[in-house]
């Protein structure tokens, strides 16, 4: 079923994650708690949760419990590691409007990538195109695990379109000889797209009001949905002249605007304060490979949260691993972020920027069963994962003998 992780005859239907330290994340730390899960759904945390018989029971003593991570800038499955142009489809660049194309189309459920996010907690990931393009195209929200194809891991699939301002399309179509080879020229992309998008609806309105054929056209379809405010407009800048140009064009278009990545946002943090906009920060354990990275630091992190900037760490996968996801949130706490904002821009955080916090994101009645056990407090980088579960299902161990994590293959729980 789309958008819920495939449970097989023999999951259970209750699943009890008992006397852990268990971090809500959006509420006070229970020490010796209990998660309930029923049908892969949340149904109780607390200290003094009754435990129905027969529940299948998680003994998390002595460890930390907490809600799976959210990756909210990935490209795992589309860009797949060691794989070469055959796994690479995050940048469609034969034009510079690619509102069209889908993520979700080319992702590969069996990348590595995603047994490297169990292994890191990352439950859930926002599966984006690439910085190729201006308008790069439409994002997917899913589980890191768990369906037999692609449909059954998705968490949502009215995210977000994809965006580039910056170094990335201007180098891209310099190299084509086309428009954009400048900042002027992927401004004037984007301004011209969400014109047309407008003019589109209008037409498209008049139709429907006329009960005249319309012909649709998917790229503006799209666009038209980002005005209407059901996605969001994911856009990768660094610099911060870049970001002043993502803000100029929401206001000129009135759409909800997610700053990616934000290398220089904390010298205009407060206008992004003022304004509500958010930033996914990151990558942050890169080197300064281009211009537009060369004011690149971990500590302005912690100066956009303090400016009150609501903010959520990204890997950039593969830039940085998705499983160095936690231990990018640990230096950033090295360098200043609070400890609580830490494990907020790893969890709730990122699933409320991009309108998934009624699924994941916490520990609480109503959401999905997605519940990391971990050796420890995961911000020591001593810490491991230990245990996964999506929507209750086991889909990651920790084996101590082996020394190893053992990831819950596809072909194990759907045997028969």
């Amino acid at each position: 079923m789309l958008g819920m992780v495939h449970r097989s005859a023999s999951t259970p239907s209750v699943v009890a994650v008992t006397g852990g330290y268990v971090v809500p994340v959006a509420s006070e730390p229970l020490d010796g708690g209990t998660v309930l899960i029923e049908d892969g759904r949340i149904v109780a945390v607390g200290l003094h949760v009754a435990v129905p018989d027969g529940a299948h029971v998680v003994d998390a003593t002595g460890r930390w419990v907490l809600p799976g991570f959210v990756e909210a800038h990935g490209h795992v499955g589309i860009w797949e590691e060691g794989e070469g142009v055959a796994g690479d489809d995050v940048n469609e660049m034969t034009g510079p409007d690619m509102a069209a194309v889908r993520a979700v189309d080319a992702v590969n459920i069996d990348d590595e990538g995603f047994r490297d996010a169990l292994a890191g907690g990352v439950t859930s990931v926002v599966v984006k195109p690439g910085s190729g393009n201006p308008i790069g195209g439409q994002t997917v929200a899913i589980k890191s695990w768990g369906g037999r194809t692609i449909d059954e891991q998705v968490l949502s699939a009215s995210v977000s379109v994809k965006s580039a301002l910056g170094e990335n399309p201007k180098r891209v179509y310099r190299e084509k000889g086309q428009t954009p080879s400048t900042r002027l020229g992927t401004a004037k992309i984007i301004r011209e797209a969400f014109v047309k998008a407008q003019h589109y609806a209008a037409a498209r309105a008049a139709a429907v009001t006329k009960g005249e054929p319309f012909a649709r056209d998917l790229g503006l379809e799209t666009l038209v949905r980002v005005l209407d405010g059901e996605l969001a407009w994911d856009q990768h800048c660094h610099r911060h002249d870049d970001i002043a140009t993502a803000i100029r064009l929401a206001d000129e278009f009135g759409y909800r605007l997610v700053v990616n990545h934000g290398t220089e946002g904390h010298k205009i943090a407060d206008v992004l304060a003022e304004r509500g906009i958010p930033v996914i920060y990151g990558p942050m354990l890169t080197n300064r490979s281009k211009v537009e990275l060369r004011d690149r630091g971990i500590e302005h992190l912690a100066t956009l949260a303090a400016a009150g900037v609501r903010v959520a760490i990204t890997t950039d996968h593969p830039v940085v691993p998705v499983n160095f996801l936690v231990h990018q949130a640990t230096f950033a706490v090295k360098e200043g972020l609070p400890r609580a904002t830490a494990l907020e821009a790893l969890t709730v955080n990122p699933a409320a920027i991009l309108g998934l916090d009624e699924r994941v994101g916490s520990l609480r009645p109503g959401l999905d069963g997605d519940v990391v056990i971990w050796s420890g407090d995961p911000l020591d980088v001593h810490a491991r994962v230990e245990h996964v579960l999506i929507e209750g299902v086991s889909v990651y161990a920790w084996d101590d003998a082996a020394q190893a994590g053992r990831v819950v293959e596809r072909r194990e729980r759907f045997a028969g």
